[in-house]
């Protein structure tokens, strides 16, 4: 991969990260709801599905999608269930313990890890970046080692650029409405945005 493609591709990934989706949805629900810290379990389990779905894609990911394609419309049906419970929980949860009742919160950071691979792993838009996407810039079939390390770390870096802006707006806009009011209007609009990522898992084929 040349020097251009490298800078191409982690422009590349980098504006995926930022497009609206429902790990971004979901991602500033977190933010809104429990600040920038919470986001970042959520964002590494994000990044980690994509990392998977890029090391698939060098052994035929293609291929996969179309032999275990009911086996990945069970996982998109289970991860838009998640998001409407977890959307439910933000909705009911009280102004006095909203960050305990927040989504990327509850059970720890392993959890948050294991919430934002759901998330991810279950959304289609990932998949077909993925199957469609990569082949424009490297030839999969004569990838080596370290030109998967380098997209590997290019993958990193790219997402977590866009997920921690992301958060980072997110968590500044729940620091500038601290009054109860002002509380559980954010509680129920990020509970909204968790169940409309939801509805787009549902709706996505």
């Amino acid at each position: 991969m040349s020097l251009e493609s490298a800078v191409t591709y982690l422009l590349a990934i980098f504006l995926f990260a930022i497009t609206p989706g429902p790990g971004v949805f979901a991602l500033i629900a977190t933010g809104m709801n429990a600040g920038f810290r919470r986001c970042l379990p959520m964002a590494a389990g994000m990044i980690l599905s994509d990392v998977l779905y890029l090391l698939l894609a060098t052994f035929g990911l293609a291929t996969i999608a179309e032999h275990w394609g009911e086996v990945f419309g069970v996982i998109r049906i289970l991860g838009a269930l998640y998001l409407f419970y977890l959307g439910w929980k933000l909705w009911k949860a009280p102004v006095q313990s909203a960050e305990v009742a927040s989504p990327g919160q509850s059970g720890g950071n392993l959890a948050g890890v294991a919430q934002g691979f759901l998330i991810s792993a279950s959304n289609p838009k990932v998949i077909l970046f993925y199957i469609a996407f990569l082949p424009t810039f490297v030839d999969l079939e004569r990838l080596g080692g370290s030109a998967l390390a380098l997209l590997v770390v290019l993958t990193v870096a790219g997402l977590m650029a866009g997920l921690c802006l992301i958060a980072a707006s997110a968590a500044r806009a729940r620091r500038a409405l601290r009054s109860p009011r002002a509380q559980r209007r954010l509680n129920r609009g990020a509970g909204s945005l968790m169940i409309g990522a939801g509805a787009l898992l549902i709706a996505k084929s």
